[in-house]
């Protein structure tokens, strides 16, 4: 039986959903937090200490979650996923993806620089050059999101709709990220989140919000939606343009009939698009991932 590695300190649902997944793949998974990982280089030993797999290492590791931490912590663990990859350990996903996509200021950078229709966006250290370019968009009639460069689930995120917000004008460790507050068409607040696997478009619904944060932790009702034609496509192109095996791509339709990428999620949760599509993501996740060439080339070694 093979090995799967589920990076998480919280398996949860989810992590219960992959771990049957894989097990009616036979493939035993084992939960593990990166914060009990480390390199060690030392002779007669693996290069990698994962908790678990002493003799040897995972055939395979699904990344469900990344601690948080200092710069040097999160770095460790970014490391020690690079690492896995370099040693020929399919990863998913890997090091770099989630790399691109928690920090939002380069998300955003790699979006546009792929033509993925995104809001516009500053990102910079200067506080009184945030003040100014905040000062001028407001003037210019449009709102403003401030957000943290990493975070989830909308902690930390405030809507500047006037002069006087500025003056909660936050920043992420002395760093600014400012984007055009995107009113979407339609009455009240909503947004699509199309979920992406292998570049296919496998289930997407809408979420309505009581708060203009369409986000179902906090409280937003979902629906499943027939996708158009033109939004899978966005969605499939943000993902590509960040280097993904997988995530869940946020949607908006502006007030001119536009759609806007907003996010690009590479740990997301599946639970409330499973309640309003039919559709088994940890499955489709496992067989992904299971597909891997450098796995099957490893499984074929073994044999």
């Amino acid at each position: 039986m093979g090995r799967i590695a589920i990076f998480t300190d919280d398996p949860g649902w989810h992590g219960k959903q992959l771990r049957l997944a894989f097990a009616a793949r036979g493939y035993s998974a084992d939960y593990v937090s990166l914060t009990e990982c480390r390199i060690q280089l030392q002779e007669g030993q693996l290069p990698l200490h994962i908790p678990g797999f002493t003799r040897t290492l995972p055939d395979a590791v699904f990344v469900r979650g990344v601690p948080g931490g200092s710069l040097e912590e999160v770095v460790l663990y970014l490391d020690i996923l690079h690492a896995l990859k370099i040693m020929g350990i399919p990863v998913y996903n890997d090091g770099h993806a989630i790399e691109r996509s928690v920090d939002k200021g380069m998300t955003s950078f790699l979006l546009q620089q792929h033509a993925v229709p995104t809001p516009q966006t500053w990102v910079l250290r200067d506080r009184h050059q945030a003040l100014v370019i905040a000062e001028e968009q407001l003037r210019a009639g449009h709102q403003l999101i401030s957000k943290p460069i990493f975070g989830s689930q909308g902690e930390g995120i405030r809507r500047i709709e006037k002069m006087s917000d500025l003056f909660w004008l936050g920043h992420s460790h002395g760093v600014y990220y400012l984007q055009h507050f995107v009113q979407c068409a339609g009455e009240g607040y909503s947004d699509w989140r199309v979920f992406v696997v292998h570049g296919k478009v496998i289930a997407t619904m809408r979420r309505r919000g009581i708060h203009w944060l369409n986000n179902v932790a906090r409280g937003a009702t979902c629906e499943a939606m027939q996708l158009e034609h033109e939004m899978a496509d966005i969605a499939v192109k943000a993902v590509q343009a960040l280097q993904m095996n997988y995530a869940g791509v946020d949607i908006i339709c502006n007030q001119e009939g536009r759609y806007q990428v907003i996010e690009v999620n590479s740990i997301p949760a599946w639970k409330g698009l499973e309640s309003v599509c039919d559709v088994r993501v940890a499955e489709i996740l496992a067989d992904d991932l299971l597909s891997n060439s450098q796995l099957s080339q490893k499984l074929g070694a073994v044999c």
